[in-house]
């Protein structure tokens, strides 16, 4: 499957997105969160500890392509983290999303969750952590 060819995408010796990554990646195999809100939790709590965990609730509707199959629900979660994490800087915001978005389409193919999950949600599990571990390194070059 194509997105299996990139399942350690985030693995690159960056030892806080491995962290981030490997607690997604958790978070999700646990069965309590879906891809959205896994990523979400994970970055929520590397770089925004003190805030509340029922913010992670933002992203209940967002796992399976928002319910209808359409963006991956790995890469909103990464977009609600980015807003999260990055306060006041939209422009910041804007461009990490956009920088976000461009290396999932180039790494998986597209953006869209029935085509990522056309041959069923085996691969969530690593785009999940891969996404983590990537919101986690844009984050981390903005600091």
């Amino acid at each position: 499957m194509f997105w299996a060819r990139k399942s350690a995408a985030y693995i690159d010796g960056d030892e806080v997105a491995q962290q981030v990554a490997s607690e997604a990646e958790r978070l999700y195999r646990s069965g309590k969160m879906h891809c959205a809100e896994a990523v979400l939790a994970a970055v929520k709590e590397h770089f925004a500890p003190t805030l509340p965990d029922n913010v992670v609730r933002l992203a209940a509707g967002f796992g399976g392509g928002s319910g209808a199959g359409c963006i991956c629900g790995a890469v909103s979660g990464g977009t609600m983290a980015l807003g999260l994490v990055v306060e006041g800087d939209k422009k910041a915001v804007a461009a990490m999303t956009r920088e976000l978005h461009q290396w999932f389409k180039k790494e998986y193919g597209a953006t869209c969750c029935k085509i990522l999950t056309a041959h069923g949600k085996k691969g969530c599990v690593n785009l999940t952590a891969s996404v983590a571990g990537k919101v986690a390194r844009l984050l981390q070059e903005q600091e």
